[in-house]
């Protein structure tokens, strides 16, 4: 089961990266629905981990906040764009959850990451992405803003590989200050002895 914790995006915020997509040569998208803020990538874990990952991120409190997007920008290894994104404004309250969700999952056993934390949404991907193409979408997406909008909620996904491309799939939500959720997800019992 492959894993990570994120923020879903509102409809409204989607449609607007949506148009974000387009006039950029060998980028790989994101679908609309797939569009979300990472707080955390879990990866693979065995069989019952998740239901110790789920108790964790049930612990994890705090209050709902707004965000907003704003500009654009890229992810490069040795001179090649592998990814592009839109970039948060004031990501501070964002940065302190995702401190919080970090810690929780250390406590349930989720070894820590070493790469510092950058709050983004990941627009697409690319495969040696040319940096000349890339300055120029950047260039002219620029002063791309979404938002405000509130973040009542973190959830638990899970990320289905397939040959179109990663299907992620909500399985638990984590409500901030007051926000309802709409139940804990029922994890299925193992058939397994």
């Amino acid at each position: 089961m492959r894993l990570f914790v994120g923020i879903p995006l509102p409809d409204d915020i989607r449609d607007r990266l949506g148009g974000l997509s387009g006039g950029l040569p060998g980028a790989r998208w994101v679908r609309p629905e797939n569009l979300h803020i990472s707080l955390r990538f879990i990866g693979e874990v065995a069989g019952g981990d998740e239901i110790d990952i789920d108790r964790a991120l049930q612990a994890v409190g705090g209050e709902a906040f707004k965000l907003m997007l704003a500009g654009v920008g890229c992810f490069d290894r040795r001179g090649r764009v592998h990814a592009v994104w839109a970039g948060i404004e004031q990501p501070e309250a964002l940065t302190r959850l995702q401190g919080m969700v970090v810690a929780a999952l250390v406590r349930s056993g989720i070894e820590p990451e070493h790469r510092k934390y950058k709050p983004h949404v990941t627009l697409a991907r690319m495969k040696n992405g040319a940096p000349r193409e890339v300055v120029q979408y950047l260039e002219v997406q620029n002063s791309f803003t979404a938002g405000p909008f509130e973040v009542a909620r973190f959830t638990l996904f899970q990320s289905h590989l397939g040959r179109e491309g990663p299907h992620y799939q909500g399985l638990a939500d984590y409500p901030l200050g007051g926000w309802e959720s709409p139940g804990p997800f029922e994890w299925p019992v193992s058939s397994c002895p």
